[in-house]
């Protein structure tokens, strides 16, 4: 799809005076074609303003973006990519009013695209934690069913050297119900050692 002009004006175009940071340096000597751009592939904004070959304006439009009216003919925004304070004089109040209100305009669709990208990041995030955790379980289960089948009093608790307990006291796992010698039988309750009471 790539970029699509949006909206399109004339203005004289500046930009602050590096050295100063106070005084308007002009562009060009006449007025510039300054257009606001849609990028659907990225889902942004940009503002651009080309004098010939040599490209004046390349500002991408951010949620933290202003643009300021300073007189009836004269707006700004500062573009903290581009290190600049970007300045705009037009021919009427008519058209400074126009492409201000674009600026809003465009401005919160650029928040909303933001804020649907954290969203999709957040919802990918949270599907990625849940597939780990579910790969983990599915490796612990089966490394406590190998476990099971080749060591089963380590489960179960009946070696000497992980319990003390008598083997009297210790029980190997029920057989499943669907084990060739039937479900386990339920067993009488333990009686207490000889001494113990």
């Amino acid at each position: 799809m790539g970029e699509q002009p949006i909206f399109t004006s004339r203005a004289h175009v500046f930009q602050i005076d590096p050295a100063t940071k106070k005084n308007w340096v002009p562009a060009g000597k006449q007025a510039l074609t300054v257009s606001y751009f849609y990028d659907g592939t990225r889902n942004s904004y940009r503002i651009i303003s080309v004098d010939g070959a040599k490209v004046i304006i390349n500002s991408t439009v951010t949620p933290n973006m202003t643009f300021t009216k300073t007189s009836q003919k004269f707006g700004q925004w500062a573009d903290s990519r581009a290190n600049t304070v970007f300045g705009l004089g037009f021919s009427s109040e008519q058209h400074l009013t126009k492409f201000a209100e674009k600026f809003q305009e465009v401005k919160e669709a650029a928040r909303l695209a933001r804020d649907r990208s954290q969203e999709k990041t957040e919802t990918s995030s949270n599907h990625s934690r849940a597939t780990r955790n579910l790969r983990r379980f599915r490796s612990a289960s089966t490394n406590a069913s190998a476990l099971m089948a080749t060591q089963p009093s380590k489960l179960s608790g009946c070696s000497e050297s992980i319990s003390p307990r008598p083997a009297a006291y210790c029980l190997a796992p029920p057989p499943r119900p669907d084990h060739p010698h039937g479900p386990a039988p339920v067993a009488p309750p333990l009686a207490p050692l000889a001494g113990s009471t």
